[in-house]
């Protein structure tokens, strides 16, 4: 069977750097899942993995282009300490969602200095060519065009779309209007 748009697919796969190290994988655990042609997958990987064949093997190496990006400096910036008020002690290595208008974005904080917090939007692999090894299976066409229980792992999603234009992440941290003319944050705790 050949992996076509809207098909239902399975992927055992070991992600490594250009160093060779093992990033992730699947090995000895269950395979990803996701459906073909919705960007599930970063896209030179879903790309490379259009009109393989069923029980296929593959090696694909994804420039960051394709992969998580390029490495975007917009995305590091500046906040105060109490944008992330009820998180805690603020520590270097955190992270936190934000709703922006790409949607829910990951920031890891990089640094802690006085009242002021450092938080980096860029994915961890952001500039890193992604080596790839892969076995593919398709299995079929989704249950329905809106629904299916495939997701693809977050280890290997990505999130598109420049932060060009966009509002700051002190705006972007600011959810709706609490409906007593005060706003307030959208990240009510770190990911731990």
């Amino acid at each position: 069977m050949e992996i076509t748009a809207d098909r239902v697919v399975t992927i055992h796969y070991t992600l490594k750097d250009d160093g060779g190290a093992v990033l992730d994988s699947s090995a000895g655990g269950e395979p990803l899942a996701y459906i073909q042609g919705h960007g599930n997958l970063v896209s030179g990987l879903e790309k490379a993995l259009e009109g393989k064949q069923d029980g296929n093997t593959l090696a694909v190496v994804v420039a960051p282009a394709e992969g998580y990006g390029e490495r975007n400096e917009s995305l590091i910036q500046r906040v105060p300490k109490r944008a992330l008020q009820g998180s805690g002690e603020i520590k270097k290595g955190m992270q936190f969602q934000a709703r922006t208008d790409d949607g829910m974005r990951l920031f890891t904080v990089t640094a802690v200095i006085g009242d002021m917090v450092t938080l980096d939007g860029n994915h961890p692999l952001a500039d890193q060519t992604l080596h790839f090894d892969v076995e593919a299976f398709a299995r079929r066409q989704p249950k329905s065009s809106s629904t299916d229980t495939c997701t693809a792992r977050a280890a290997i999603t990505i999130s598109e779309g420049a932060a060009r234009g966009r509002p700051s992440l002190i705006e972007a941290l600011r959810a709706t209007s609490t409906g007593r003319g005060a706003s307030r944050y959208a990240i009510p705790a770190p990911i731990r």
